[in-house]
């Protein structure tokens, strides 16, 4: 982006020099060797605190140091393209900030900005704090894929008097253009909009709050670090007893991001009896993608509108569960847990809500009727739980690839009773182990009373019932330990 130098002009007119360049960057901090700006010392070496301002960059592109002999002006010769918008800004409000750099041989690196308060001076919507909170945000943004040629007209004031309606505008001049085009548009007609007379407080209060809510999503790349399939391994046998196919299918659904650096064209929907888990390994997955991770219960949703929101016609309007999720993760790049997918049935309300999961699905971008905004969902990823494959729609199905979770085998399910189950009881309730003990005899009668349930939740909570039970023979009959032998395990759970 030209930004030129007015400072040695004279009576003839003379050709506008740009006095900087910009180097893209996707460093998430900044150090001496990696800074955000770097400025000209040729003539003066500065020292590693140094306070001042910037200049507007439109008229002059330098930074004004406030030194022992006065007021010293130095070019700005470099600056990552993230922070161009953000220190234009700080120069259009004539804000004072103390830098701290280190001299190099190509200029002074500044790898820190910081606000400072002077009597009379421009200050922040929030001071300091929302200076480190829009660099925090920058640094975490990938770098424009390119510069604007013509700069957008900026808003010169806000005549509304709401502090959060500042904070956004603030917001929206820093990020530039690291926010994504349609959003960043959509943003500037909303603003005009909660800033107008023209329309009704109704109006006005709703725009503001689609502002508040997409300006405090970070929108996120679509690029993903690479998974370290033992580390993946190692997640998924924390979470899952056994079933080593169910374990290396997901991995090899998921282990295409190292190629790609993209997520997987399908989700994954976890088909199994209930309690075998499948929750478990939806949360595992994003752990092992490192995103953030928000639940949708298709089960209690009777209503399309839940998911898509309500129009803003309505006094009442509010954005829809899917656009929460994106406020409450706080970021575009998330995984969405679909729980029972096979509960969202039609004819329980106007229409069906599994339908609304298409566009979310197929990753083209979800628009919420409240924000009325494109959403980008390149960076979701959807994984789904059910119970019965033969009660959702083949579109749905097309979106995922599938993988059927079977029940535990008797004898899976004794190790995990002994293994698992108990001993974390026993842990919980401050139990050793030798307080609490179940013979095999005991543990055969365990499996033979649920051997006609799915899952492991009732072999849970028989260890629950069996330590608690363990735990009130110690408390009350001040026995030293408790043994649970075939006869005690059925008097007590039969």
């Amino acid at each position: 982006m030209p930004v030129f130098d007015f400072k040695h002009t004279s009576d003839e007119k003379k050709f506008q020099e740009c006095t900087y360049t910009t180097f893209r960057s996707n460093e998430t901090e900044a150090t001496a060797e990696k800074p955000m700006l770097v400025l000209d010392n040729s003539n003066r070496k500065w020292k590693h605190h140094s306070c001042g301002i910037f200049t507007n960059p439109i008229k002059k592109t330098s930074f004004e140091f406030d030194e022992e002999d006065g007021t010293v002006s130095a070019d700005i010769l470099q600056i990552d393209a993230r922070f161009v918008s953000l220190i234009k800004w700080l120069g259009e409000n004539h804000i004072n900030v103390r830098l701290s750099g280190e001299n190099r041989a190509d200029g002074y690196a500044v790898y820190k900005i910081r606000e400072i308060a002077f009597g009379g001076a421009t200050k922040l919507s929030a001071e300091d704090g929302f200076l480190q909170f829009m660099i925090e945000r920058l640094f975490a943004s990938s770098a424009p894929t390119e510069e604007a040629v013509d700069e957008e007209m900026e808003e010169d004031g806000d005549s509304m008097k709401l502090t959060s309606l500042q904070s956004i505008t603030d917001f929206m001049n820093c990020a530039g253009r690291t926010l994504p085009d349609n959003i960043r548009l959509w943003a500037r007609r909303n603003l005009a909009v909660a800033r107008s007379h023209e329309v009704s407080p109704e109006e006005r209060r709703h725009a503001q709050r689609a502002l508040s809510i997409m300006m405090n999503i970070q929108w996120k790349s679509n690029y993903f670090e690479s998974i370290d399939p033992d580390e993946a391994r190692r997640i998924l046998d924390e979470e899952l007893y056994g079933m080593e196919r169910v374990k290396q299918r997901i991995i090899e659904t998921i282990i295409q991001i190292n190629r790609t650096h993209t997520l997987p064209a399908y989700g994954i929907l976890l088909i199994g009896p209930a309690g075998t888990g499948k929750s478990q390994i939806a949360y595992a997955i994003a752990r092992i993608l490192k995103l953030p991770w928000t639940t949708l219960d298709m089960s209690s949703i009777n209503d399309p509108e839940q998911l898509t929101g309500s129009s803003r016609v309505y006094a009442n309007a509010k954005p829809g569960i899917i656009m929460e999720a994106f406020a409450a993760a706080g970021e575009s790049n998330l995984v969405f847990i679909i729980n029972e997918l096979d509960k969202a049935a039609s004819g329980k309300g106007n229409g069906n809500p599994a339908d609304v999961l298409l566009t979310l699905l197929d990753n083209l971008g979800f628009t919420d009727n409240y924000i009325e905004c494109n959403v980008p969902t390149v960076g979701v990823y959807p994984i789904a739980t059910a119970n019965e494959k033969d009660q959702i729609s083949a579109p749905i199905m097309s979106r995922f690839a599938v993988i059927d979770i079977p029940d535990y085998t008797p004898e899976e399910k004794k190790i995990i009773f002994s293994r698992f189950a108990l001993p974390k009881i026993l842990k919980r309730m401050s139990l050793r182990r030798d307080e609490c003990t179940v013979t095999d005899e005991g543990l055969d009668v365990i499996i033979e009373l649920y051997s006609n349930t799915s899952g492991i939740r009732d072999l849970e909570q028989a260890a629950e019932h069996i330590a608690a039970n363990a735990l009130y023979q110690i408390e009350v009959n001040h026995v030293k330990e408790v043994v649970f032998d075939g006869e005690a395990v059925r008097a007590l759970l039969s």
